[in-house]
């Protein structure tokens, strides 16, 4: 790393750490601005000190971001069209960079000022997309390509339902908890519990309950918010010095070959297949090995990007040994290629098996692309993990005191929290970013109203106000800003 900086001009090392900085920033805030949806209910109904609590939430977000693999990093990445990835310069992708990073952290500030309990990924996710349209204006780029619809499909059902589904599940837990011991003292809050016998902590069990639930919804979250960091991170290094972030320069022998062998799998595949897919792939039609001069990802070019990519491999053993400019054609060959897997695997035409099989050769494509060095994994982690452990005070008396009519019940917290860390832990699994935020508030509320205690219309409404406005304010912003960069800086 160390000469990679040394071999920068001054003005793009300034960039560049400008750039981090500012991912690194939003990642701090992230921290403090979702942290408090991880402790709130823990601290609330005293089952920990609030800065012991918060400290531990620090600690286990760090954990989840070094564990939590790339996969969600990716899946934010890749919201992008891959027009854009391929062939973005340093302007413009410094202009990208700094126009949804600075959307996210002014919206996501203003939230937390006012205590209001709102979502980093729809904001960051609205960033994004407000920056993959507003280059549509720019380019030739059409608006249905300006944007990876279909992840942002994937992502948008996510965001969607993954509230809804904590405010039932949570509800039911409560009610489960509600009919098999109806008057145990779990089902008070901890004034009640004050007031009753004069202890603030609640029973064994329940606080137990709490503590682990809190800690793995602080994990979980560490390892699905954090993976945008990464992702953010990535983006910026491949945007600024591609030659050097492009591929993993780590990647071993075997690697290259896993990747050389996907190429030569995947055109197998495709004559295997030339029945039904010839039309849609233009295959025995390519010309050779020569490119077009102005290279778009098209299905219509798969055979020629095969040709194309296997001769770059040919007789490599490390991304080390090849020239610069290759080591960036080579990472266009390869997202080309699976941008249009992506989209064969979508063809009626094919069967289920071999589907499957398509997705595994993308997967197998995708090895040396898809990856993130430990240092951006450490420092990521480190963001979060600090701004954890600071301004979670503001959202933790909205989601004890002010979602519900009445205050928060041990069963109640314990409901929200353990519904919380296992629908961030599924979204993980499916490389899915979801939003911390609306699932414990749901789940919050989900309870409440099992116990017919009703809720507050208007924090709800507030919550719900942000849910809404998130998105289009964070595209608006986004694109705005990114429109204004390259108007200023870059001259179009």
């Amino acid at each position: 790393m160390l000469d990679l900086l040394l071999e920068l001009d001054g003005w793009l090392l300034v960039g560049l750490a400008v750039a981090l900085t500012f991912v690194l920033a939003f990642e701090f805030i992230n921290g403090f601005h979702d942290t408090a949806n991880a402790v709130a209910t823990v601290i609330y109904t005293k089952a920990m000190p609030p800065y012991l609590a918060v400290f531990a939430s620090g600690v286990f977000n760090f954990l989840g971001v070094l564990l939590g693999g790339v996969g969600v990093a990716y899946a934010i990445v890749h919201l992008l069209p891959v027009e854009l990835l391929i062939d973005v310069n340093t302007g413009r992708g410094l202009a990208m960079v700094f126009s949804l990073l600075a959307a996210a952290i002014v919206w996501n500030l203003g939230t937390w000022y006012f205590g209001i309990p709102a979502s980093s990924s729809h904001t960051l996710i609205g960033s994004i997309l407000g920056v993959g349209l507003a280059n549509t204006l720019l380019t030739d780029v059409t608006v249905s390509e300006g944007v990876n619809w279909q992840k942002a499909a994937d992502i948008g059902i996510s965001l969607l339902f993954s509230p809804l589904a904590g405010f039932l599940v949570a509800g039911s837990i409560f009610l489960g908890l509600k009919l098999w011991k109806p008057r145990s003292s779990m089902h008070s809050s901890p004034q009640q519990r004050k007031a009753q016998i004069g202890k603030k902590h609640p029973p064994f069990w329940n606080r137990l309950i709490l503590v682990l639930s809190a800690m793995g919804v602080s994990f979980v979250h560490g390892s699905n918010d954090g993976q945008k960091g990464i992702g953010l991170i990535m983006l910026v290094l491949i945007g600024i010095v591609p030659a050097h972030f492009a591929l993993n320069l780590d990647s071993t022998a075997y690697e290259l070959d896993r990747t050389r062998d996907a190429a030569v799998h995947l055109r197998d595949f495709y004559q295997r297949n030339a029945g039904s897919l010839a039309e849609y792939l233009a295959l025995g039609k390519g010309n050779g090995t020569d490119l077009p001069e102005k290279y778009r990802c098209d299905p219509k070019q798969t055979e020629v990007t095969l040709e194309a990519l296997m001769a770059a491999l040919d007789g490599a053993r490390v991304y080390a040994e090849l020239p610069e400019q290759m080591r960036v054609d080579i990472r266009r060959y390869l997202l080309c290629l699976d941008d249009s897997a992506r989209k064969v695997g979508k063809l009626e035409e094919l069967s289920a098996a071999e589907k499957r099989d398509l997705e595994k050769l993308r997967k197998d494509l995708r090895a040396t692309t898809e990856y993130a060095p430990f240092w951006v994994v450490m420092a990521v982690a480190m963001a979060l993990g600090l701004g954890t452990m600071i301004g979670w005070r503001r959202v933790v008396l909205t989601v004890g005191e002010k979602i519900g009519k009445e205050g928060m019940t041990y069963a109640q917290g314990m409901s929200a929290q353990v519904t919380a860390a296992m629908a961030i832990g599924l979204a993980n699994l499916y490389s899915l970013p979801v939003s911390t935020t609306h699932v414990l508030s749901s789940g919050v509320a989900g309870s409440m109203v099992a116990n017919r205690s009703g809720l507050q219309g208007g924090t709800v409404g507030s919550i719900l106000l942000a849910w809404v406005m998130t998105l289009p304010a964070a595209m608006g912003l986004a694109a705005g800003l990114y429109l204004l960069a390259n108007y200023l800086f870059i001259g179009n």
